[in-house]
């Protein structure tokens, strides 16, 4: 009897840790406003399984408007203007498109919609980026929000202007 106790004890744990959302790897980013802007926030970049959850919060935009936001290849905010971190993250040599749609770099993030007070708030899953390993591994890189909506066509940035702040991906 005690080791059938024993037995529905650990299936009980077993069905309790199955429904607790599996993550693994985190990193982060603490983005700042690049010279002359506004723009800051915060980003986590969580693995669970195959996928990334990207979420954040960046104030200090334009209100009511779409601003491009990229993960670029080089993790160096040095420059002022965002310019040092490089291009945008594209380990596979893909052409610049929309993230979620079709052939794109790895460092193409959906564009964040800045609320009435200028503060975009985001939640999303990409299957292009990973945290802690692989060619595709985020840590290391830079982030940027940028000016103006990525029109997803322009090669190879998406015509989405200058760089409104930048952050480096750390391993949390």
């Amino acid at each position: 009897m005690r080791a059938f106790r024993v037995l529905v004890a650990l299936g009980g744990l077993a069905l309790v840790s199955g429904c607790a959302t599996p993550t693994g790897p985190s990193a982060a980013a603490r983005l700042n406003a690049t010279t002359g802007n506004t723009a800051s926030g915060n980003i986590e970049f969580v693995q669970v399984g195959d996928k990334v959850r990207v979420s954040g919060a960046v104030s200090g935009l334009k209100p009511n408007a779409e601003h491009g936001f990229h993960v670029h290849e080089k993790g160096d905010c040095s420059s002022g203007d965002g310019m040092s971190t490089g291009g945008h993250f594209n380990p596979a040599g893909s052409a610049h498109g929309q993230h979620g749609a079709g052939v794109h770099h790895a460092g193409d993030l959906p564009s964040l919609k800045a609320d009435a007070s200028g503060t975009a708030r985001f939640s999303f899953e990409t299957t292009a980026l990973r945290v802690g390993d692989g060619a595709n591994d985020v840590v290391g890189k830079g982030v940027i929000v940028h000016r103006d909506p990525d029109d997803y066509k322009t090669q190879p940035t998406g015509n989405s202007g200058p760089r409104l702040s930048c952050g480096v991906v750390v391993r949390t």
